[in-house]
């Protein structure tokens, strides 16, 4: 039987017998992964659609929780609708507030050392209650949860790759739509000829350089105040577009003529709606994936600059 090494044991085994350390670390990966199997699928856990279809018979309602960030929220929405569609339940979206956020040193995030809080809620909210196919949201409060999304955060699932719209797919044994919108807003006319860029702090690509951007006269950033003017940098004459919360923000993003984002929130809005979107991809981390009509994706500086003069005709 499998036994856990403390960190002493686990040093001197590195340091005196590499080969017994080597079959120590594939027998630690294989018992963490039987952890999460054992945990996945105990009990009465709802992770296929059989299972939930039978919850069904008494009740008309399901409560899932989420823990954010908020790009994942919206990541975990087109299984909730396509979960709604097959289903008919009324879906009621219980959002567990400050759970801690693991970040690098070098990094920073708006919430600090959190995944959500009450501000970001209070963004959250106006969007996703125009959502047909979500009931209800509110804080988490000891609520009875049917399905928890934050199972795929559990240790084994490997979030620094893949595609994050997927994972809460994989833990309800249900297959979104993620070619086809999830999120359905009115759409800002105003911006129809607008260039709408966004660049958070993390998950930046060092090899594009985004001055080439200048040339365009139809340029306007979408995003909190410090990363704008960290992008003002390379682009002086750009022009910033505040909103007062995510409903507005996916409503000016909706009525625009082009999207550019790295993975970050208001990529995860882009690709909910589809719009004509170009994401810039980390070289470290790439668990975004554009799907579905107008969406692509870069790693370097000609693809992008040839990609904008083409979509922004």
């Amino acid at each position: 039987m499998f036994e856990k090494r403390n960190l002493i044991s686990k040093w001197w085994l590195k340091y005196t017998d590499k080969s017994a350390y080597k079959i120590y670390k594939w027998e630690l990966k294989n018992y963490h992964q039987q952890q999460f199997n054992n945990l996945f699928t105990s009990g009465n856990r709802l992770n296929s659609l059989p299972k939930i279809k039978s919850i069904l018979t008494e009740t008309d309602t399901l409560n899932v929780n989420h823990s954010g960030n908020a790009g994942d929220v919206i990541y975990a929405l087109p299984t909730l609708k396509k979960l709604h569609e097959l289903t008919g339940a009324k879906l009621n979206l219980y959002l567990r507030l400050n759970q801690p956020l693991i970040l690098s040193s070098t990094l920073s995030h708006p919430l600090g050392n959190v995944m959500l809080n009450q501000k970001m809620v209070n963004l959250l909210l106006p969007l996703l209650e125009k959502q047909p196919y979500i009931n209800l949201i509110e804080p988490y409060t000891n609520q009875h949860i049917h399905i928890d999304l934050d199972v795929f955060r559990a240790g084994v699932f490997p979030l620094d790759r893949g595609n994050i719209a997927r994972w809460c797919g994989y833990i309800t044994g249900v297959n979104a739509d993620l070619w086809l919108p999830w999120l359905s807003v009115t759409p800002r006319q105003e911006f129809n000829q607008t260039i709408l860029l966004a660049r958070s702090g993390r998950y930046q690509n060092v090899n594009l350089d985004f001055s080439f951007l200048a040339q365009y006269k139809n340029v306007k950033f979408i995003g909190v105040a410090s990363e704008y003017e960290e992008m003002k940098k390379q682009i002086p004459d750009l022009a910033w577009c505040e909103v007062k919360n995510f409903l507005e923000l996916a409503e000016t993003i909706a009525g625009c003529k082009l999207f550019i984002g790295n993975q970050s929130f208001p990529f995860s809005v882009a690709e909910g709606l589809k719009v004509q979107r170009i994401l810039e991809l980390s070289t470290d981390i790439i668990n975004v994936v554009p799907e579905g009509k107008g969406g692509y994706d870069i790693l370097f500086q000609d693809h992008f600059e040839s990609l904008v003069s083409d979509l922004s005709r």
